[in-house]
């Protein structure tokens, strides 16, 4: 079994920044990818970003590239999500959640191909 833990929520001004990080144990860590989602109030979870293994390969979704960075520290066994030039909209439970092997662009923002998800965490990004 695997357990995902997050943390680093919390409320910022816009503009602002948070970094939020994911703490895994259990299994293995080694030879999976990772991923973040959020989840607004009454919208569907959708992909934020997503790391391989190595970290050699990230992926973002339009509306956070340029602004997030996910990264991973594999001797942790943690994922971040640093998160800068928040806006209101970014407001949203953010969801860390771990994947298998062979990240690719396309799979990356499918919630279905991960297998274990955190509890989330709340971030608020006031105007």
């Amino acid at each position: 079994q695997v357990q995902l833990v997050e943390s680093g929520g919390g409320l910022v001004q816009a503009g602002g920044s948070l970094r939020l990080s994911c703490a895994r144990s259990g299994r293995t860590y080694s030879s999976t990818a990772m991923g973040w989602f959020r989840q607004a109030p009454g919208k569907e979870r959708e992909f934020v970003a997503a790391i391989s293994w190595s970290g050699r390969d990230t992926y973002y979704a339009d509306s956070v590239k340029g602004r997030f960075t996910i990264s991973r520290d594999n001797a942790k066994n943690t994922v971040y999500l640093q998160m800068n030039s928040l806006k209101p909209e970014d407001t949203a439970v953010y969801y860390c959640a771990a994947g298998g092997e062979g990240l690719t662009e396309e799979i990356a923002t499918l919630p279905s191909w991960y297998d274990y998800w955190g509890q989330g965490a709340q971030v608020t990004v006031s105007s």
